[in-house]
């Protein structure tokens, strides 16, 4: 998109005032003999100056500008170019901080929250990115104090814990060394039950099995065009226009997408999904539609 007319901005450059091997002096005005495009032609800003920050490292050596492009201008996404542009003042990097957050007293870039060394946080005195709780030196929680990442409970070094103070990843139960823990003090991972038995295998176990693999492959929305002609009442009736069409586009249900996929694998695959412990025929056509002696 291109448009000509006077377009607010602000630039990033490196610390001797240089960007893209052309030199530049603050303030001034510079004009180039191009037809401006993204990334090709022209002399390159954004119109909101935490966007700047997608293309140049947040750092306080930089130099940052406040610009207006006055000649043709050419956007895509974030970026514009142009091909006259003035530097109308450098922004203080104290001011630039109060620019790109709404937060108070962030050295971070687009923090909401106040006091964040890191970036995008939500929440307060975070040195991790994209936080909603607070303190947390991690990445991605709701929860406090956390070092690991995407933790909703508070104080934990491992990832994904609902629980707190656990060193393991995916917990519920609190100041756990292993993972998958919904109790207290462990530092074993607990085994599942599997076709409603105990079973030998933890959820890291399940989660690393080609069974699971295979499983997560059963698609989903499969479209099947059914024929007039082997139509049933029911079918017909809730479709008159088959009269017309000789037929009607049917979107197979979960039983019966599982079904397709299972005629679908080979006889060392299915024997995989039999090997799962405590493999029960009857449950699993319960749950997923497929029997394994018809099917």
């Amino acid at each position: 998109m291109s448009e000509t007319g006077v377009v607010k901005g602000f630039k990033v450059f490196n610390p001797d005032w240089t960007c893209r091997n052309k030199a530049y002096t603050c303030p001034g005005k510079f004009e180039e003999d191009v037809t401006p495009s993204v990334c090709d032609e022209g002399m390159h800003f954004c119109k909101k100056a935490a966007d700047c920050f997608n293309y140049y490292r947040f750092d306080p050596e930089n130099k940052v500008a406040e610009v207006v492009a006055y000649g043709t201008v050419a956007e895509d996404g974030d970026k514009c170019c142009t091909d006259k542009l003035e530097i109308v003042r450098e922004i203080p990097w104290a001011e630039l901080l109060e620019i790109v957050n709404t937060g108070k007293g962030c050295t971070g870039l687009c923090n909401s929250g106040d006091w964040n060394s890191g970036d995008c946080n939500s929440g307060n005195r975070n040195s991790g990115d994209w936080n909603s709780g607070d303190c947390n030196s991690g990445n991605r929680n709701s929860g406090n104090r956390n070092s690991g990442d995407w933790n909703s409970g508070n104080r934990n070094s491992g990832d994904w814990n609902s629980g707190n103070r656990n060193s393991g990843n995916r917990n519920s139960g609190d100041w756990n060394k292993c993972s998958f823990s919904n109790g207290c003090f462990n530092t074993t991972s607990p085994k599942i039950y599997l076709f409603n038995k105990p079973s030998e295998w933890t959820y890291e176990d399940w989660l690393n099995s080609e069974a699971r693999y295979l499983l997560n492959q059963i698609p989903g929305d499969v479209l099947e065009y059914i024929w007039l002609s082997d139509m049933t009442d029911e079918e017909k009736a809730a479709h008159p226009e088959a009269e017309t069409t000789g037929g009607y586009l049917k979107v197979l249900d979960n039983s019966e997408c599982a079904v397709i996929w299972w005629r679908g694998l080979s006889d060392r695959q299915k024997a995989i999904i039999t090997a799962i412990p405590n493999f029960d025929k009857a449950i699993f056509k319960e749950i997923t539609g497929i029997d394994v002696d018809e099917d």
